[in-house]
């Protein structure tokens, strides 16, 4: 039970860094690609842009805290 527990975990986690890091390359192109034109009609590409960065670097950050946290627990 616990190694299927832990399993799923380590994947979330994991899940969740790779997902980060995407958000935040993802938000550097908008910034320097779009720069302070509409995106979509969502607004500049630069606000937009810098969301994603910091969004990106909280996941990934949360990621990686989750992983060593999960990696450090053991059967009780």
């Amino acid at each position: 039970m616990f190694k299927e527990t832990g399993l799923i975990l380590a994947i979330c986690a994991f899940s969740l860094y790779i997902i980060g890091g995407l958000a935040t390359f993802t938000g550097a192109g908008i910034v320097i690609i779009v720069g302070k034109d509409d995106l979509f009609g969502w607004g500049q590409g630069t606000g937009i842009g810098y969301l994603f960065i910091c969004v990106g670097l909280c996941l990934s950050i949360l990621g990686v805290l989750f992983m060593r946290i999960f990696r450090n627990r053991g059967p009780r």
